[in-house]
């Protein structure tokens, strides 16, 4: 599959075609950190409109990535929630929801974006630091501990 064939849509959390990405989510935080509260830390409302957004990305009739963004400040979006389906890992679906992600922040008027992922996610920090974001640690001696922030100004990308 290509980006090309994938549609994006902003949704409810609450939508059933978000559903695969709440459990692919699930999955993937307690396969690799046990049992966690991470879905249930925000509120959907935090991930709606004005100040937040949630989208999938679609092809084939199934829900095969997405992520969402909520308020962190009044010039900044907090990144959450990006999953790819494992079946579609390695197509670009990643890229694509960071830039569709950014997109609708910086149409929001944020200006930064920050983010944070686990230390057992490294597909994750390779994602984010492909996709132009700055680490907040050293990359070179990684945490195993604690989360993984990132930076990224938008307006110097966008």
């Amino acid at each position: 599959m290509s980006e090309l064939t994938a549609q994006v849509r902003l949704v409810p959390m609450s939508d059933p075609a978000a559903a695969p990405l709440l459990a692919g989510l699930h999955l993937e935080y307690t396969s690799r950190y046990g049992r966690n509260d991470e879905l249930a830390r925000y509120p959907e409302a935090e991930f709606a409109p004005p100040h937040g957004a949630f989208l999938i990305v679609v092809s084939g009739g199934q829900t095969v990535a997405g992520g969402a963004f909520r308020r962190y400040d009044a010039a900044t979006a907090e990144v959450k929630r990006v999953w790819t389906h494992p079946r579609h890992r390695r197509e670009g679906l990643g890229r694509l929801v960071v830039r569709e992600l950014e997109r609708e922040a910086a149409g929001r008027g944020y200006r930064r974006i920050y983010l944070t992922t686990g230390p057992r996610q490294p597909e994750a920090v390779r994602l984010y630091l492909a996709s132009g974001y700055d680490p907040q640690f050293d990359v070179a001696d990684r945490p195993t501990r604690g989360p993984l922030a990132f930076v990224k100004d938008l307006h110097l990308h966008m």
